[in-house]
């Protein structure tokens, strides 16, 4: 079987990886939300060997995520959890969370729950570092990003590029302080939140 494969990550993964070395440097894992082929996973991990990567996703994505780690080799990458955005997490406490490109696929709903369950998971001086594309001001940063709002929308109403107004309101609630917003290829963005207090 096939490793499953997506080429996005392979053109964006070093540039996050750039952003996220000195990022993770005091900490010891990162949990990633939706970690989708494994791809990221890897890299990350790889070039980061002091870090455990735990990763997690829906049970349907998890064959394809255990086929990247173990033909990785790598000793500090975990087996994916079965996450559902919807249900209870099945993480306790965290010092980072990392998510990619997940925002605007998942409905308003679970982009709500995804910040609510920060709230009692990320601890204290913790990061929430998501990366993707966001509207500033009701308006999107490209053509390329409209017509990408576009296609989403075709295949699930409830999915779509999120105001960044939006994002660090629910962050606010979750008492994520937004450190940086930083600018990435392809029209995305890499944001950085620290937990403030519980």
């Amino acid at each position: 079987m096939n490793k499953p494969h997506s080429q996005s990550c392979d053109n964006n993964k070093q540039p996050i990886l750039e952003k996220l070395m000195p990022l993770l440097t005091p900490y010891q894992g990162v949990v990633e939300i939706g970690s989708g082929t494994g791809q990221h996973a890897v890299h990350f991990a790889n070039a980061l060997p002091n870090l455990t990567w735990q990763t997690t996703d829906l049970a349907v994505n998890h064959s394809g995520i255990k086929q990247w780690i173990n033909d990785s080799g790598l000793s500090n990458i975990k087996p994916p959890l079965c996450l559902d955005l919807s249900k209870p997490w099945p993480i306790s406490q965290c010092d980072v969370i990392y998510t990619a490109n997940t925002l605007h696929i998942v409905s308003a709903e679970l982009v709500t729950a995804f910040f609510a369950a920060i709230k009692n998971t990320v601890n204290i001086n913790g990061l929430v570092i998501i990366y993707g594309p966001f509207n500033y001001a009701g308006k999107f940063t490209s053509d390329s990003n409209r017509q990408f709002d576009d296609w989403l929308k075709d295949r699930d109403s409830n999915s779509g590029i999120r105001d960044i107004e939006w994002i660090t309101e629910l962050a606010a609630k979750a008492n994520l302080h937004l450190l940086d917003d930083e600018q990435m290829p392809a029209n995305n963005r890499l944001l950085t939140f620290k937990k403030l207090i519980n």
